[in-house]
């Protein structure tokens, strides 16, 4: 199996795009997932951003949920996501006390859905 690598959003107009992407809402976070624009289809880096808000806490339980985050999606994505595609995760208030297992079968149940059939009623597209 050859290894995915995983590159950073960084651009908002990325998030805004994404935005209008296929969702999957989990108890702890929220993913975004589309392809990448100039990816042919399979192909290319996994590029994966993280959003954070103020409503989550202050500035250090903030960054301690960023982090555990990051490295959930660095344990999952190059499993389970697909190569040529970028992702957001957006982290909700569970997320917090969440323990790190539970966040990776978030992120892996939601990459399962979103990566799903096509039809908006078992892909799961609420937001």
């Amino acid at each position: 199996m050859t290894s995915k690598t995983i590159d950073t959003l960084r651009k908002r107009s990325d998030f805004l795009r994404l935005n209008r992407g296929r969702k999957r809402a989990t108890h702890g976070l929220v993913l975004q997932a589309m392809p990448t624009p100039d990816a042919p289809e399979g192909t290319g880096a996994i590029r994966l951003g993280l959003t954070v808000t103020k409503k989550i806490g202050n500035a250090v339980v903030r960054n301690r949920v960023r982090r555990r985050l990051r490295e959930a999606a660095r344990a999952v994505l190059p499993v389970a996501g697909q190569a040529g595609h970028d992702y957001v995760l957006i982290a909700r208030q569970g997320a917090l006390g969440r323990s790190f297992d539970d966040l990776k079968a978030d992120i892996l149940r939601a990459l399962k859905a979103v990566h799903g059939p096509q039809n908006g009623a078992k892909a799961g597209q609420r937001s």
